[in-house]
């Protein structure tokens, strides 16, 4: 029997315990997940602005204990996420040339230009501030960096919108709005706007925008953490977190990520058996075979989630080198996808980075390779971590990971996350 009881209101042991049998998909929507309107999941939040639901959450124990967690790891000096616990120092060079764009300063300048002099003061900070490491997914406020979309009149969020989407490319962008709108549609269904909305999300401005001078923006909030960093014309995006709750919204699109789903699904199932013995690491999302700890109440089978900018994450899985011309195509699909945010040509740079590192590219896979269960899997390399995973209900009432709650977060190991390790050698190559 495998234990289900409360850890709070919003995660009960579950998602945490590893259970015999399978996890498997059922053919309900999400619908017949939907709490009522008067559940007592849902009737204490009715009416609360996001401060009093964060000042109400933060009164839980396991909470607390958990943002003691963050606030422990978000103290660490910044290393970046590594496989040994010592960065590359040969993962980042410097490109030798930018592709200068003196158009997203001046959308930058504009967005600033809608703000007062309080409001600039409270969303800009120093290139290399903390603050970029505060980012984090859930819907109670933790870290306040910046100001908040909803807090701010129409003109001032469509600047600052008008900034992101100068920033990324346009499906990227597309995604990241597709996000917050799900975020908005997750809001309507529990019937609590005023926790969960479009404008769910707090914006800040890092370094001064320029044509010469590394800068970038963060946008955060619930199922939507962007950081975009621009060095002299070279462009990072990471950390990305993307997901939804639900993932689709009534036959309005398809689900978030169903593209890239479906390419995993298919490099999966186009294992050979030889292949499948060392790509699969579990047999299912709460394979019971897996160590203490490896599951977490909150990130699940998450291992590059918020705060987590230092991790060890040792390779598991399957060796790129072992997978046929084909997976191996489907494999830089699936990264290709991962890396959709930025512009072109970066985007194509990325790939070539990327590309170069394919002998040191890693797949691992958690729960059957058919379709029939909830997945986890990871592509990781000294350049790269890219994960999916199939989560639990926290708005709705799945106790166990299904497809329709996704999480799916990128980052930049050997120390480039928030453009970090191309701004340290920009520094060094101007400054001497």
């Amino acid at each position: 029997m495998t234990d289900d009881t409360d850890i709070d209101g919003f995660f009960s042991t579950a998602r945490v315990s590893g259970r015999d049998e399978a996890v498997t998909l059922d053919s309900d929507s999400y619908r017949a997940y939907v709490y009522p309107p008067d559940d007592e999941e849902l009737a204490p939040w009715r009416g609360m602005s996001y401060e009093e639901f964060t000042a109400a959450r933060q009164e839980n124990e396991f909470l607390r204990q958990l943002l003691a967690d963050w606030d422990a790891l978000y103290d660490e000096p910044f290393v970046g996420i590594t496989t040994d616990g010592t960065p590359r120092t040969d993962a980042w060079p410097l490109p030798a040339e930018g592709v200068v764009d003196s158009a997203l300063a001046a959308a930058a300048v504009d967005a600033l230009e809608t703000l007062t002099a309080d409001q600039r003061d409270s969303v800009q900070y120093p290139i290399d501030a903390p603050d970029w490491r505060g980012w984090s997914n859930p819907e109670f406020v933790f870290h306040r960096n910046g100001l908040r979309l909803e807090d701010l009149a129409d003109a001032q969020v469509e600047a600052i919108l008008r900034l992101v989407e100068a920033s990324l490319s346009p499906e990227g962008y597309g995604r990241v709005r597709e996000a917050m709108e799900l975020n908005g549609f997750l809001g309507e269904v529990t019937e609590l706007p005023t926790i969960m909305n479009d404008r769910s999300y707090w914006f800040s401005l890092f370094g001064t925008p320029s044509t010469d001078d590394p800068w970038g923006w963060q946008l955060f909030g619930h199922h939507v953490a962007v950081n975009f960093v621009t060095v002299a014309g070279r462009d990072v995006v990471a950390p990305i977190f993307l997901g939804a709750e639900p993932a689709l919204s009534d036959g309005a699109r398809p689900p978030l990520f169903d593209a890239r789903e479906r390419r995993a699904l298919e490099l999966a199932g186009s294992l050979t058996d030889a292949q499948r013995s060392e790509a699969v690491v579990f047999e299912s999302v709460l394979d019971p075979s897996m160590p203490e700890g490896r599951l977490h109440p909150a990130d699940e089978r998450h291992v590059a989630g918020a705060f987590r900018d230092n991790r060890v994450v040792p390779y598991e899985g399957i060796p790129a080198a072992r997978l046929d011309t084909h997976q191996r195509d489907l494999l830089r699909q699936i990264v290709a996808d991962f890396l959709g945010l930025l512009r072109e040509p970066h985007r194509a740079l990325a790939l070539e980075r990327y590309d170069a590192c394919i002998d040191e590219t890693w797949f691992s896979w958690y729960g059957a390779t058919d379709g029939t269960q909830p997945v986890y899997f990871r592509i990781q390399s000294p350049v790269i971590i890219a994960e999916l995973d199939n989560h639990a209900g926290v708005w709705l009432s799945n106790r166990l990971p299904a497809r329709f709650h996704v999480h799916t977060t990128l980052r930049l190991p050997n120390g480039n996350d928030y453009g970090r390790a191309w701004v340290e050698a920009w520094k060094a190559l101007t400054r001497g």
